[in-house]
């Protein structure tokens, strides 16, 4: 009887266990995964924390389960049933579409991008049941109906003539979960369906494409369908491999035309390796293997672009795709690798997904919003549709990580962050051929970028602000530039149409002494020029920059944005050895700005509406009126502290002389601790 007693206790066990596992991936859950707020928001609702896993966040790879599902139910309150197509309430402004009417083309999107967080759920989970609707035979009937011209969403095949287009883009995507889950997706098919979808899909995927990151919706719809018999341009296949490894600028950044940015993370790095995974390994070895390197390489840089809690910057393009950044992190599982702390990439990974889902302007009509935090228009290309921002699925696409990985099963920690970057220094991070500068503050436990930008037209994303900053930074948010001269982290001119411009023609210099150089032209009027060179300190930001127009110019600079978080900022002004000093607090953060030469005013502005993260903000703006007799040197301090550290004099004055040596066109500056940096200008270059 005893060993028949324990017998049954065993399988007891086995049985709650297993029936604990399945309501964590059940609609049973949902209800729980919510926490409710005031005025109708929410934010994920974290159920039993693992704080012996994972010290920091508390999430482990069920809490990642549980956060897709969260997401996804909220997609499915917007499907009544398994005809109904996944479209979600449009947010106003610029997204599409605009003109009120049906799009097929949105409704793909929601279909393709939700699927990435579908594929791991229903791969572990094949009965997952949310809203009354089986989720698995959902999406395969979705895609049924692509390819049926009776339904109404239907996609025909590409014209004989038809060049890339947003079709070709989730394509592109829905092949990436074909290729990863074909069990669930592909496999249950019929006969009929599949040769449809294949004439369809290949259509796009064979066609042309743009010499960018689309390049990898080609390969992918290719890849998937070669892996399962189709005939595919073998041809077409490898030569847009071969150019998309061409791309790679080292220090794991890939070029995107000419754009470098958040897309070659959640695009070539993650396309790249999965693609190995499911595909590459095994018919075209030598390729993957490249890819596997150029991933290994984003090791030694990009964490160190998140802040210590894993907040991700905002910057780029498609930022509502969010934690979608943090995509690589979860894939280093794939391997076993002792050189990568994978504690470390899972509490950024974590972070990233936290940041954002814990965020109660994040979810509105249960979906994301398109934005950052919140809904944003300034952040907001015209290519996107509400369900674009579930391109952030790519994150859950971790889960096709095997629960055993090390990423997975590793301690939480937090990396360098707890011993190597000590408080009172600053670190800097340069990837050659990039150009890019991470620095990193452990004061403030943030890190930043500087990053490439060079458009002389303003476009959908081109010579926006979501390049255009001298620097960004994951404690401040970038702002929008105001109409009336309101700028933050960037320069702006009044041009000839009497209208605040802002730079956005930079050509990188050099990286030397942890000083990092830039020239700038104004592209409405290339007489308006200036060196510009930032010395990253342990508080703060040094700028020596050097206007070398010919021509009289009004022009402004501005310092990192504050939004109002608890009521009105505090505003402060101090003059320290002579030199004026302005201060605001949110009650978070400190920013302070210091005028050592070169401007004649300097004032503390209120904002509306152009600030991600609240309505309200302000921001220091120094100014000056240009006269090209003289070429004028404008040093600045941009310093930052936590709310409740005051600022001392000598931290906000740690610099004694600012010394202009045209004839060498060099500035030397002086500090007073006596040390001495030198800004040493490179002949400018047009």
């Amino acid at each position: 009887m005893k060993p028949l007693y324990k017998s049954l206790l065993l399988a007891t066990a086995l049985l709650i266990s297993n029936f604990v596992k399945a309501q964590l991936i059940t609609s049973d859950s949902i209800a729980s995964l919510k926490k409710s707020l005031q005025d109708n928001k929410q934010i994920f609702q974290i159920n039993h924390p693992d704080f012996k896993l994972s010290p920091n966040t508390g999430i482990t790879r069920r809490h990642w389960k549980e956060a897709g599902l969260y997401l996804l139910s909220g997609a499915f309150s917007h499907v009544p049933n398994l005809d109904a197509p996944m479209k979600f309430p449009k947010q106003l402004g610029k997204s599409y579409p605009r003109d009120g009417k049906p799009n097929a083309t949105e409704k793909m999107e929601g279909l393709c991008r939700t699927m990435f967080i579908a594929g791991p759920l229903l791969k572990e989970n094949p009965d997952l049941v949310i809203n009354n609707i089986k989720v698995g035979d959902y999406y395969r009937n979705q895609l049924a109906r692509l390819v049926n011209p009776a339904s109404d969403t239907y996609v025909a095949q590409r014209a004989k003539n038809g060049g890339p287009s947003q079709i070709l883009v989730e394509f592109g995507g829905l092949a990436l979960s074909l290729l990863a889950a074909p069990e669930v997706f592909w496999g249950p098919l019929p006969k009929t369906v599949k040769d449809s979808l294949s004439k369809t899909m290949l259509s796009y995927g064979e066609g042309p494409t743009i010499d960018m990151n689309w390049r990898f919706f080609n390969i992918l719809i290719m890849s998937f369908y070669k892996s399962q018999g189709f005939k595919v341009d073998e041809a077409l296949l490898t030569s847009l491999i071969e150019k998309s490894l061409a791309q790679y600028s080292g220090y794991g950044w890939y070029n995107d035309s000419p754009y470098y940015d958040y897309y070659s993370m959640w695009a070539f790095q993650m396309y790249g390796t999965l693609w190995a995974e499911f595909f590459g390994k095994k018919h075209y070895p030598t390729y993957a293997a490249k890819f596997a390197a150029n991933f290994k390489d984003l090791q030694l840089n990009y964490p160190y672009m998140f802040s210590r809690k894993g907040e991700m910057i905002m910057w780029g393009r498609s930022i509502a795709y969010r934690m979608g950044a943090a995509s690589p992190f979860p894939l280093m599982g794939l391997d076993t690798d002792p050189s990568i702390n994978y504690g470390w990439m899972r509490r950024i990974a974590s972070g990233t997904m936290l940041q954002f889902l814990e965020n109660p302007d994040f979810i509105e009509d249960n979906v994301p919003t398109l934005g950052f935090y919140g809904a944003f228009e300034p952040a907001v290309q015209t290519y996107s549709c509400r369900g674009s921002a579930f391109w952030l699925g790519k994150l859950f696409l971790g889960l096709y990580v095997p629960e055993k990985s090390q990423f997975w099963t590793a301690t939480e920690n937090e990396g360098p962050w707890v011993n190597e970057l000590k408080k009172g220094e600053v670190y800097n991070k340069f990837a050659p051929g990039s150009n890019i500068l991470i620095t990193n503050y452990p004061g403030i436990e943030a890190s930043e970028i500087r990053a490439w930008c060079y458009s002389k037209t303003v476009g959908v994303y081109q010579g926006t602000e979501n390049y255009t900053r001298l620097s960004y930074n994951t404690a401040f948010p970038w702002q929008a530039d105001g109409k009336n001269g309101e700028v933050s982290m960037n320069y702006v001119f009044k041009n000839k149409k009497a209208e605040w411009e802002a730079l956005r023609m930079f050509t990188f210099k050099k990286y030397e002494n942890e000083i990092y150089y830039r020239d700038a032209v104004l592209a409405s009027d290339e007489q308006v020029k200036l060196h510009l060179a930032e010395l990253p300190l342990p508080n703060g930001i040094l700028r020596v920059d050097k206007n070398i127009g010919s021509v009289p110019a009004n022009l402004r600079l501005g310092h990192y944005s504050l939004p109002e978080i608890n009521g009105p900022l505090k505003k402060e002004i101090r003059k320290v050895r002579g030199h004026e000093v302005h201060i605001i607090d949110n009650g978070i953060y400190q920013l302070a700005m210091v005028l050592l030469s070169g401007f004649d005013e300097i004032e503390t502005l209120e904002t509306t509406g152009l600030n991600p993260v609240k309505d309200k903000s302000a921001v220091i703006n120094v100014a000056d009126s240009y006269s090209p007799q003289k070429q004028t040197v404008y040093a600045t301090l941009m310093l930052w502290k936590k709310s409740g550290e005051a600022f001392t004099n000598q931290e906000l004055l740690p610099v004694k002389k600012v010394k202009n040596q045209a004839k060498k066109n060099r500035v030397e500056v002086l500090f007073t601790d006596g040390q001495k940096k030198v800004f040493q200008f490179e002949p400018f270059k047009g």
